[in-house]
């Protein structure tokens, strides 16, 4: 039978921290795309490991995987922004959420991000918040479906 686009991924998918040795298998997915490809290189590259420990050892961060049998399948950053706004509330921000690309298409996107946001919910934040490239008019289309709304424009300065 043919899966409904719209139905949860239900296959035997866990969300768990992401471990030092899963760092290769992130660096590929990060790269699986015109733009990611031109901005990231080897994930041997030492420069990866030591960007792992510095989020793993910081309790406002949080790199998450997907598994499924025993492979990692998906990937994002949750990082906890503190802040005077909103009385004092703590946002999530949710960044680098990549599928591999043997699971697009089956919903596990939509429950990746639904994983982060009852995440956020859990730990008391007020809002959850996201960037996604100006080129990237698929994934706009899809953070909408969730019930994010385009509510600012994003600015960035590149330093190196």
């Amino acid at each position: 039978m043919m899966r409904d686009m719209q139905e949860p991924y239900e296959a035997d998918v866990i969300f768990r921290t992401a471990r030092r040795d899963d760092v290769p298998a992130i660096v590929a997915m990060l790269a699986d795309d015109p733009l990611g490809a031109r901005r990231e290189g080897d994930p041997g590259d030492p420069r990866y490991l030591a960007a792992f420990d510095r989020v793993d050892a910081d309790p406002h961060d949080e790199l998450i995987v997907a598994e499924q049998g025993g492979e990692v399948v998906g990937t994002m950053q949750l990082t906890y922004l503190a802040g005077l706004s909103r009385l004092g509330s703590e946002r999530c921000q949710i960044e680098a959420v990549r599928v591999h690309s043997s699971a697009r298409g089956q919903g596990l996107g939509r429950r990746m991000i639904g994983w982060a946001v009852d995440r956020a919910r859990e730990r008391g934040c007020a809002m959850v918040q996201l960037t996604s490239d100006k080129a990237r008019t698929d994934a706009h289309r899809f953070y909408g479906s969730l019930g994010f709304a385009a509510s600012h424009e994003g600015f960035k300065l590149q330093l190196s």
